[in-house]
């Protein structure tokens, strides 16, 4: 592997795991066992390291947004996109918990995230287009664009929301499965407008992603 590799590698390791604003390029280079000159030669400063592990963020996102043009989509295909959003959400969980301050200092950043929301957008509401005209959902165009909008804002906001909120007891730290809570509360959004197989299985979904956490009980006040 390359060193440029590695050291993008190690650093999305190092901001998954302590924040972003906890690591500096001397922890990078250290982790690696290079020196810091070693990693400027390939990276001038941490802006460039992060906007870097955004653009891949950002390629796989959207690869997975793709929608075949060969056949109708399938109830399969909507569960996927759900588990692989929220799967890379997970692997560059950094991005979505400190992005505010990462944008803040970084206009290149700044640019290219508001491109990709517009794409991502673009392409979901692509993506429900499909899935009515397979018998899966029902909506009208503007229910459509309102539920894209509104799981955009589920999937950005889902994990500062844990990390803040104390819902589920974590105050702190975050694990997959508390992310992956998130895609139930995006079948509620949906639930409204399912049918055919998506609805006869909504029971069956809701089972499976209601019941990997489970909201910490309300304190009572003294």
């Amino acid at each position: 592997m390359k060193t440029r590799d590695k050291i993008l590698l190690k650093s999305l390791e190092l901001f998954n795991e302590l924040g972003e604003r906890k690591v500096t390029t001397n922890h990078i280079a250290a982790g690696l066992g290079i020196s810091p000159g070693n990693l400027y030669y390939h990276f001038r400063n941490k802006e460039e390291i992060i906007f870097e592990l955004f653009c891949r963020y950002e390629q796989q996102t959207l690869g997975l947004l793709m929608a075949p043009e060969d056949r109708p989509l399938t109830y399969a295909d909507k569960i996927g996109y759900f588990e692989g959003i929220l799967g890379n959400m997970w692997d560059y969980r950094f991005l979505h918990r400190d992005l505010e301050h990462l944008m803040a200092d970084n206009l290149p950043l700044q640019e290219r995230y508001r491109l990709f929301a517009l794409q991502v957008m673009g392409q979901g509401q692509r993506i429900y287009q499909r899935l009515a005209e397979s018998g899966l959902i029902e909506a009208r165009a503007d229910e459509v664009t309102a539920l894209i909008l509104n799981i955009w804002i589920i999937v950005t906001s889902w994990i500062p929301f844990l990390l803040t909120s104390g819902m589920f007891g974590q105050e702190a730290a975050i694990n997959r499965d508390l992310v992956k809570r998130g895609i139930y509360q995006i079948l509620l959004l949906e639930a409204p407008y399912l049918r055919g197989e998506a609805l006869d299985k909504l029971p069956e979904m809701k089972a499976r992603y209601g019941g990997v956490a489970e909201p910490a009980p309300a304190q009572k006040s003294a």
